[in-house]
């Protein structure tokens, strides 16, 4: 009868690796071991595995670990979203909520962020969806704030106006009635009669305690229905006894705890405020990115022009751009030339010249022509948009230094709780110990009174052990400082995908670089043609080009470029095959041709010692040189070299300065790679690495020196960028939707390198700073109050000003010089 009563649940499981029968009676058979499997039945066609259990017993986490014993996977269909929720008061909260989400069916990961109230959740849509976990928020006492669709821009920036307002309000409301009750208590203190005076008191503080107060009082009475105990439990508490005590006139001097009740609910609300304040101040990097965007665009429609929405923008739409307006959205110049400002997307000040054929980022400024554009994106695929959206998730990710942190935040309100117990326990049991401390302390700390009596001494302590603790100081420490820093890091090309990369960028020892395309141009050009005795130079590079035009390697559309640039037309060619990380073959006009390196040569037998020389001098020269063989016999060299970035020696030179070894990684024979690596002034080279060997090579770098951090494409080395601690992919034009890096670099240039480190290093300074300030802070002044030490109205406020005091402090990172030049440093 019992189990008929449990609740029970269905889920759908995709699994992989499943090949027969055999196969499908282990999955079962492993999932049907599980405690609280009621039953299974896997289907090798759908490759998927209905389970039924009971929920309080099994969870995805458990079928998962079944699975994955049998030797099988779960395909899990993963989605990441970021919701934004009300109700937060402090650091508990979202922990709370946290733990909550994490617990929740088909959840893979969950973090909730305090500053920016949003919460990142990564979870498997096959499981649950975001209808589930709005409820899951929900049903713990907190709001999910719904996004409107096609909200204006200035609607999501005045959010953050209107809580600031609404905190003012309230504060406002409080101070008022508090600062009457100030002036009535000095008059007393100064032996004035008032009339009444303690019925004043109750009526003045009663609409502070309750009515100011109430938004506090609601989300401590929530908290405690749910189980958990929060920052606003420990202000009500701090509070409303205090006030109800000095009302009942239970214990002289009962108006001295009316005063102190109001105090302790106005430097609350006083702190609420200055910390919305703060908090809508360190994201104004999201707030600009919303408004960067145009608001309207002009389209040609049947050959005329009209003005449509940018909502409105569909794909293959020709917008017209004229001098001075934004450019709507991504897209193609399919007519026209200009200087474009692209300024907001990788910090650049200078206007980049753009013509027919090239891309344009959205929201960038056509700054002088007349520019007809083909969108090419809309909406959330435009870079605008990916930027926003990696801005996001990187304040929603955390970095390893926050999780002990917020392990403390869990147990820190309940332990406080404890704590003023304890306290108000041992100034009964000793009150002697007690006032000794505090009659010594009396003749320099003018708020100590001994003459109160030891209960009233004691309820004193206690409130001031619940107000003065502060956990929102050392939850809010990550966050505002990642919020700022990611902000900084957008606003200079540089986008943070993921929060631990500035943790660990702090111990990267050596930064290895791709060669081509990050370290040079990444555009080839042919500067010599060596032939044989036989050939001649123009035979030579007809046929290399003609096999060349079905390679995609950048060095074989170089010799196509070529060839037509000189007005050489191409042969036909048949049987081509690329042969990775050595060239290409085919048949080209009934010629065999190869044309590659070194090692294809010897491959195929070619005897190329008669240019054994020159291909010495042209390595030397840091040129690569492609050798060209027709009929199994050498007929010649064309040699090609990629110019260096401009900012390479300068950014590499600065690196070392910051104490960081460069590495180069490349294809190319070690002389060539050596030639390069001695221009830029790296020392350690890692040549003739072909594509499926850079990960070993990382692999062995971080053997033998430690952390690593890769700079490449993105594309091509997206396995090494992985394997690297900390991946660093170059961006390519409007795509910045690279899944396999930690940080993108919107500009292709070296000194973004700089500038990563150096806002890395900025960023991580700011969350020890906000730590050790946080951890000071409560080390301290909590043992002051419980000894008597600290009065209640000084601890409240001090609790106030110290989460403000890290908000702050994490502003202050935007005075950090990130900016690539030497001895710049970064400080703050």
């Amino acid at each position: 009868m019992f189990n008929e009563t449990r609740q029970t649940n269905k889920i759908t499981i995709p699994i992989t690796g499943m090949t027969c029968a055999s196969c499908v009676a282990s999955v079962e058979k492993a999932l049907a071991k599980v405690p609280g499997v009621l039953s299974v039945k896997v289907n090798p066609a759908t490759e998927k595995a209905s389970v039924e259990y009971l929920k309080d017993e099994a969870g995805m986490a458990d079928f998962q670990q079944a699975v994955e014993s049998a030797g099988y996977s779960v395909m899990a269909e993963k989605e990441k979203a970021i919701l934004k929720i009300g109700g937060m008061t402090c650091a508990s909260c979202a922990q709370t909520i946290e733990k909550a989400l994490t617990k929740a069916e088909g959840v893979v990961e969950a973090n909730v962020n305090l500053a920016t109230e949003q919460a990142t959740v990564e979870f498997d849509a096959g499981v649950t969806n975001l209808s589930a976990l709005e409820k899951v928020i929900e049903g713990i006492g907190y709001q999910v704030i719904k996004k409107e669709a096609g909200g204006k821009e200035a609607e999501k920036v005045d959010e953050d106006l209107l809580k600031v307002e609404k905190a003012r309000r309230r504060f406002l409301s409080a101070v008022i009635p508090t600062a009457v009750l100030m002036i009535l208590m000095i008059l007393d203190f100064m032996a004035v009669m008032i009339p009444a005076h303690h019925e004043i008191m109750a009526l003045l503080g009663f609409p502070v305690v309750f009515l100011s107060g109430w938004s506090t009082h609601r989300a401590s009475f929530m908290a405690i229905r749910g189980g958990r105990a929060n920052m606003d439990v420990l202000i009500s508490l701090g509070s409303v006894p205090a006030y109800l005590i000095g009302v009942a006139v239970l214990i002289p001097p009962a108006v001295s705890f009316i005063e102190l009740s109001t105090m302790v609910v106005t430097f609350h609300l006083l702190g609420r405020y200055l910390e919305v304040r703060a908090k809508g101040q360190a994201s104004q990097a999201i707030k600009k990115l919303l408004q960067l965007g145009a608001k309207t665009a002009h389209i040609q429609v049947d050959g005329e022009e009209k003005e449509i929405a940018i909502e409105d923008v569909k794909i293959g739409d020709i917008m017209v751009v004229r001098p001075g307006e934004k450019i709507p959205t991504d897209g193609v110049i399919v007519e026209g030339e200009s200087a474009i400002d692209e300024s907001m997307a990788t910090g650049e000040s200078m206007p980049v010249q753009k013509h027919a054929g090239d891309e344009v980022i959205g929201a960038t400024i056509n700054q002088q022509g007349l520019l007809k554009v083909k969108a090419t994106r809309i909406g959330k695929d435009t870079f605008l948009s990916q930027m926003i959206k990696m801005v996001e998730e990187c304040q929603g990710s955390k970095v390893p230094i926050q999780e002990f942190a917020d392990r403390v935040t869990g147990y820190m309100v309940p332990a406080v709780l404890a704590v003023a117990l304890t306290t108000v326990v041992a100034w009964l049991i000793f009150p002697g110990f007690f006032m000794n401390i505090i009659t010594w302390a009396e003749p320099f700390l003018p708020w100590i009174n001994p003459d109160l009596g030891t209960v009233t001494l004691a309820l004193f302590a206690g409130i001031a052990v619940l107000v003065i603790s502060c956990p929102c100081a050392l939850g809010l420490a990550t966050p505002t400082a990642l919020m700022v820093g990611s902000g900084m890091g957008a606003e200079h090309g540089v986008l943070i995908r993921h929060g631990e990369a500035i943790q660990t960028m702090k111990d990267i020892h050596t930064i290895v670089f791709d060669k081509t395309g990050t370290i040079t141009h990444g555009k080839p050009a042919v500067t010599d043609i060596l032939s044989g005795r036989e050939f001649k130079e123009e035979d030579i590079l007809y046929i290399a080009a003609s096999l060349e035009q079905g390679s995609e390697h950048p060095l074989g559309q170089t010799l196509v470029r070529e060839a037509r640039e000189r007005g050489n037309g191409l042969g036909e060619v048949t049987g081509f095959a690329a042969i990775p990380g050595k060239g290409v073959k085919g048949v080209v006009d009934s010629r065999e041709v190869l044309v590659g390196n070194q090692k294809l040569m010897s491959d195929y037998g070619i005897d190329f010692s008669q240019f054994m020389d020159r291909l010495d001098r042209l390595e030397d020269e840091a040129k690569t040189a492609i050798l060209v063989a027709i009929d199994s016999e050498i007929a010649g060299i064309i040699a090609v070299a990629d110019t260096l970035k401009e900012d390479s020696i300068q950014a590499i030179a600065e690196l070392k300065e910051m104490g960081l070894e460069t590495a180069m990684i490349t294809g190319d024979n070690r002389r060539t790679a050596e030639a390069i690596a001695r221009k830029v002034g790296i020392t350690r080279v890692l040549a003739e690495v072909l594509p499926q060997d850079k990960v070993a090579e990382i692999q062995r770098l971080q053997d033998a020196v430690g952390m690593v951090a890769m700079v490449g494409d993105g594309i091509n080395d997206a396995p090494a960028l992985t394997q690297a601690n900390v991946g660093i992919a170059i961006g390519t034009g409007t795509d910045i939707a690279i899944e396999s890096s930690d940080i993108i670099l919107v500009r292709g240039d070296l000194s973004s390198v700089v500038t990563t480190v150096k806002l890395s290093r900025a960023t991580f300074r700011k969350i020890k700073q906000n730590y050790v300030w946080a951890w000071f802070y409560n080390g301290l002044a909590i043992p002051l109050a419980a000894i008597g030490l600290l009065h209640a109205m000084i601890g409240v406020a001090a609790m106030a000003m110290s989460s403000v005091n890290v908000i702050t402090n994490s502003l202050r990172l935007r005075k950090a010089r990130i900016k690539p030049g030497r001895r710049q440093g970064g400080k703050g």
